[in-house]
Parts: C-alpha cells; structure tokens; sequence
C-alpha cells in the first residue's frame, strides 16, 4: 500500500510504473535526515496538542526503532516501499499500530523530501569544506618547507618567468579559499526549513513550524509554501560549487602529471599514490591525478543535467524533481574522494628542487627581465 493508493481502485499500481518511478536504490541515503525530521515533526505535533504527549512517546520510539534496525541492517524493506519516507512511515506502523499512522499528520512527501534533503546538503557541504582545508594546510606545509626553491612559471605552456615554488603552491591554496568560501555560502543560503509547507498550500493545522525549525538546527523557516517545496536552488548552487572545486582539483591533477613526466621531473609521487603497468615495469603512472582531471567532466555534467532539468518547471512540485538526488549524491561522493586521495598524494609527494632550478635557470627564462 503506497501512501497515495487510497485515491484509486484495488488494482493497485502497475509493476512498470514502480519500476520506473521507484527512488529506494538511492534515496535510503537520507534515511538519517528523515528520521531527524520526523522526530521533530512528532514533538512540534505534541507542543501543539495535536497529538498526545504518550503518543509522541510511542512515535518517538518506534522511530528510534526503525533507526537502530537500519544502521545495523535488521531493516526489511518491502516491495510496495517507493521511498526512504514510505519505507520509514510503514515500519513505524507495524511498530507502533495505529499510533504509528499518526506521523504523517499536517505534512506530505513534497515538504518531508524538501527538509531531508536541506539536512543532507547542509552537513555534506560543511565536510566537503573541512576536507578542502585539510589539501590547503597540505599546500601550505609543502610551501613553507619549499624555503627558496623556484621553478619556471608557465604561459601558454611556454616557460615565462621564475617563480617561488611557494608562491605557485599557494596560488592553488587562493583558488581552494574560494571554494570553500562558496560552499559556506550555499549553506547560509540553504539553512531554511521546509517543513510545514505541506504538498504545497501549507496546512489547516496550527503547526508548531518555528518550533520545528529551531529543533532541526535551521536558521530560519520558510516564507513561502509553494516555493519552500519546488526550490532545489540550493542543490544547483551546490553542484556548482562542487563542478567549480572539481575544476580546481582538475588544474591541480593536470600540474601533478605534467610535473611527474620524465620530460617535466619536477615532481616524484610516493609508492603509495602511484600506480604500475602490468607491461611496463618502469613505469609510475599518475591515476590518482590523471582521475580527479576526469571527474570534473562528470561534475559539470551532473550540473547542467540538473539546470535543464528545472528550467522547465512550473510551480510547486513536480516528480521531475526526482532526478536531484543522484547528481548531488555522486558529485559529493566523486569531490570528496579526489580530495583525500589529492590530500594523500600531495603530502607523500616529493620535489625535484634541482631540476627546477635547472629549468628556471636558463638564460631566456630571465628575457622579461633583461628587457
């Protein structure tokens, strides 16, 4: 029994139509950011008597329940399960009987999906931020140990003029301060609970929704019903800034294969970050760099495949609004590893001060400079 089936006949939905519209596979992710949620809905329910206080109990429990049967994998999902929000409501019912059917009161999926997925992002983000603080101390560490090493600085590819190995550190350590300025920003902008904004015309019930807001640690709540359910801004605005980090992390892997070349020498990358031939015994290939240039490609895709997905949409909700999951899921997933293996690489890695200096040394490097 879906949460919408009483509107049709026995028949119930056709197995195609579940099959297509099914979003279990990868929105069980939230579960965590769906349990919160409901956990204050059932205490804004009670602050407003909607519920009684040993109701609220009953609920509360089954929902600690639920939670402690998903996080060690008791949890038995159900093939009439559309949704993280379906699977979660319907084993709190069998947990808690009729009490449990009370959950659902003053909200809908459109409102739940909005403030679990707010949750997510807003928690995803701010990691994202520490990982790329820890690859700029990396840079940071590596730029002062640098001292007065120095290398050509490139234009076009062509040498141009000598550089600090310091200074063309930091210069990705400027670009990384960026990235997490815009990730914070997001998140400033995303701290807004949705709750409480119903399918899309909010609800005849006196909901506690400040009340719910301060409880899920949001800054604020909504001031719009139907744009608190159809906005998913903030999951465009993250995919960008991801996209933006990624390009950044593309420039970095691009440098780290240049510089590892035979050709180049400049750089030596630890055992532990490079990869070999199964042909080819004299070779150390850069996969980890050669990976995070390739990732951007798929960063900016998940983007703009989200951008055309909304630019057509008319208010408030509409399923189409399915497809932000995946995107903004992978695109954290794909960032944060490139940034812990970048991390890795980088503090293993080792530089060729004297081939460098060999570089920059020679006469034509200093032309600007002679001029």
């Amino acid at each position: 029994m879906t949460l919408w089936q009483g509107r049709f006949g026995e028949q119930g939905p056709a197995s195609e139509l579940l099959d297509f519209t099914v979003s279990l596979q990868f929105d069980q992710r939230l579960a965590p950011d769906d349990l919160e949620g409901s956990r204050a809905h059932v205490r804004g329910l009670a602050r407003i008597a909607i519920i009684s206080r040993e109701d609220a109990a009953i609920l509360l429990a089954a929902l600690d329940r639920v939670e402690e049967e998903l996080t060690t994998g008791k949890f038995s999902f159900q093939p009439g399960d559309e949704d993280i929000h379906t699977a979660v409501e319907r084993r709190v019912t069998e947990v808690a009987g009729d009490v449990g059917a009370r959950l659902h009161t003053g909200r809908s999926r459109n409102d739940q999906v909005a403030t679990d997925l707010r949750l997510f992002t807003k928690r995803e983000l701010l990691l994202t931020a520490r990982r790329v603080l820890a690859l700029q101390e990396v840079f940071l560490h590596k730029a002062t140990k640098a001292e007065d090493a120095y290398l050509p600085g490139y234009t076009h590819m062509q040498r141009a003029q000598p550089v600090l190995l310091a200074h063309h550190l930091l210069a990705h350590g400027w670009a990384l301060a960026r990235d997490v300025d815009r990730l914070l920003a997001t998140r400033h902008r995303l701290d807004v609970s949705p709750l409480g904004a119903g399918a899309l015309a909010g609800s005849s019930l006196p909901l506690d929704v400040d009340g719910v807001a301060d409880d899920l640690g949001f800054a604020s709540r909504f001031e719009n019903s139907m744009d608190a359910v159809s906005d998913r801004d903030f999951v465009a605005e993250s995919l960008f800034d991801l996209a933006m980090l990624g390009v950044h992390l593309s420039r970095m892997g691009e440098e780290i294969v240049l510089w590892s070349t035979e050709e180049f020498g400049f750089l030596r990358l630890d055992d532990a970050f490079a990869t070999g031939s199964s042909m080819l015994p004299q070779k150390k290939n850069p996969d980890v760099a050669e990976l995070a240039r390739a990732k951007a490609g798929r960063l900016i895709g998940h983007l703009a495949g989200l951008l055309a997905t909304l630019k057509g949409l008319p208010l408030a909700y509409n399923r189409d609004l399915q497809e932000d999951k995946e995107p903004l899921f992978d695109s954290f997933d794909q960032v944060n590893r490139a940034l812990t293996a970048l991390t890795g690489l980088m503090a293993s890695a080792t530089f060729d001060t004297g081939r460098m200096r060999d570089a920059a040394d020679a006469p034509h490097v200093a032309a600007g400079d002679l001029a």
